[in-house]
């Protein structure tokens, strides 16, 4: 920017006045950020059992949660016994070696993952976890 001395007041305005552009992109900002939590998508509340050993488990095609109310959660929804079933064969014909990751409530009835277990063993997965919450 040049220094303008007081000689002609007759010229327009040059200058962009960037203040304003600022303050509507901040409430632009804050609306977004208030926003957004009521967009995202709800996850599901699984209170998993505490343990002190376990080990990292890699991504899954077959993420199962047994919920405290017995639902059961395929990879973010809601399924029956037999789409568990159909799911982890077909999976099974994709990938030989796909493992399911089973998330069972503390307060899931024995049960019912190890009826979870015998669907899922029985379409062919070879490998599965249990995920737990270290200690």
């Amino acid at each position: 920017m040049a220094f303008k001395d007081g000689g002609n007041d007759n010229e327009a305005i040059a200058d962009i006045n960037v203040v304003p552009l600022v303050d509507i992109i901040l409430v632009v900002l804050i609306i977004f950020m208030v926003t957004a939590p009521m967009f995202m998508k709800p996850t599901i509340n699984v209170n998993l059992p505490k343990a002190a050993s376990g080990d990292q488990t890699a991504p899954s095609k077959l993420n199962i949660a047994l919920t405290a109310d017995g639902r059961i959660n395929l990879n973010g929804s809601f399924v029956s016994e037999a789409e568990v079933q159909a799911k982890a064969q077909e999976e099974v014909a994709k990938n030989a070696d796909v493992q399911a990751i089973i998330s069972a409530d503390k307060d899931v009835p024995h049960g019912k993952v190890v009826g979870v277990l015998d669907i899922v063993k029985g379409s062919g997965v070879k490998k599965f976890a249990i995920s737990i919450d270290k200690k």
